[in-house]
Order: C-alpha cells, then structure tokens, then sequence
C-alpha cells in the first residue's frame, strides 16, 4: 500500500515527504565491552608478537618465556652442591648440555632459586631419561604435564658441608632428546653464621616463584 504524501511548503519550493519516515540514528560508538572483547581475541599476528622467548632451540623443540622477577643464564656453574652438569644428579659418565636457565633475582649463597633446562641425545641418557635419582624420594615419580606435554617428575634432595640442595625434576624424551627440567633450591643452612644471616626469600616462596617459572616453559615441536 502506498504511504500518504507530506506536503512540505516552503516559499519558492514545494518537497514531498513520506509520512512517516525518519532518518535513521547513527550507529551508536562501541562500548567498552566492545573493545575489550576485541583486545581478547587478537589476530593471528598479535598471537605471534605475544610469543617472544628469552629462549629457544628449535632442534630439541622447547623455550623459555620472560618470567618477571627472574634472570637468563645460559651456564649451571652457581651453587656448591647443584654443579654444572646437564641435570640434577648426573653421572660423571653422563653426556648431554646445559641449554638455559631462569636464576630468581636476588639468589645468593644464602639461598638460591632457579629453573634448569638440559637435554642430551646420548643413547645412555635416552634410555635412562625417565629414571629418578638415586636420592629421590620415596615417593617415586609421577606423570605430569607441562605445556600439554607428559613429563616424568620425582623430588631429590642433597646436603654436605651446611650447604642444601632440593630439586623437583621433570624428564621427558622428544624427537630424540631427553629434555630434563629442574626447578633447584640451594643454600647454606643460616645458623652457620654467627649472627645467623637473613636469606633473601623463604623457601615457600622460592617454590612458588619456581612454579611461575615452570609455566613459562614452552614445548614447540
């Protein structure tokens, strides 16, 4: 059916106009709820920007991402009883290579906190790569997951000399490696010092940043 024409007069003009029609509303700004959800779903190029590690090998396939608080080193040689070697507890006949490490700002010979990452694809660290340590404890390994991945977890612990050492351990074989994880707590006991020093954390949250640390560890391959 046809609208009921307006007639609008103006001096000199005469418009029609439909009855009833009004121009249309602006679209109204984006909220902020818009824009959050949008800043929640970033493009493909944002989620590659996102992914920038401290570190990367890209033949044994993992990474460490930046972890606030925590330094990049690429040796192990730090403490008197974790040494240098490529995992916690290694053999001396035992072969692979320090990758990485993630050191907790503010370690000292009081108490020290970092993240190891070794691997090796020595036919003799291979098949023993999911053993735990001889000093582990009696709790033996259990099965966990790091990045989506499963990997191998026992506890050991060490102490010589007024020095500790304690270290959950994550093992896992890939593509040929064994990648061995190790989140290590070195001190000197404090009463050894006369007066006793104040270490730079406590224990609990030397774990819990440790943890933070592990989360960073990525598995890319």
């Amino acid at each position: 059916m046809t609208r009921p024409a307006c007639l609008l007069l103006v001096p000199g003009l005469a418009l029609v106009l439909l009855c009833g029609c009004q121009p249309s509303a602006p679209a109204p700004p984006p909220t902020a709820i818009d824009a959050s959800a949008r800043a929640a779903t970033p493009d493909s190029g944002d989620k590659r920007q996102a992914f920038r590690p401290v570190f990367a090998d890209e033949t044994v396939g993992v990474a460490l991402l930046p972890v606030e608080g925590f330094d990049l080193r690429h040796d192990f040689a730090r403490s008197y009883l974790g040494d240098d070697h490529w995992k916690s507890f290694a053999g001396p006949d035992s072969v692979g290579r320090p990758l990485a490490a993630l050191v907790l700002q503010g370690s000292n010979e009081m108490t020290a906190a970092e993240l190891r990452l070794g691997s090796s694809n020595n036919a003799g660290a291979l098949a023993e790569c999911a053993q735990a340590a001889n000093s582990a404890e009696s709790s033996g390994t259990d099965e966990v997951r790091i990045d989506g991945q499963v990997f191998h977890h026992f506890r050991a612990a060490d102490a010589a000399m007024s020095h500790y050492l304690e270290v959950d351990a994550y093992r896992a074989v890939r593509h040929g490696h064994c990648i061995a994880i190790d989140l290590l707590i070195t001190g000197t006991r404090p009463e050894v010092y006369d007066p006793p020093r104040q270490p730079p954390f406590d224990q609990a949250t030397a774990k819990a940043r440790l943890q933070q640390a592990l989360a960073a560890v990525r598995i890319t391959r």
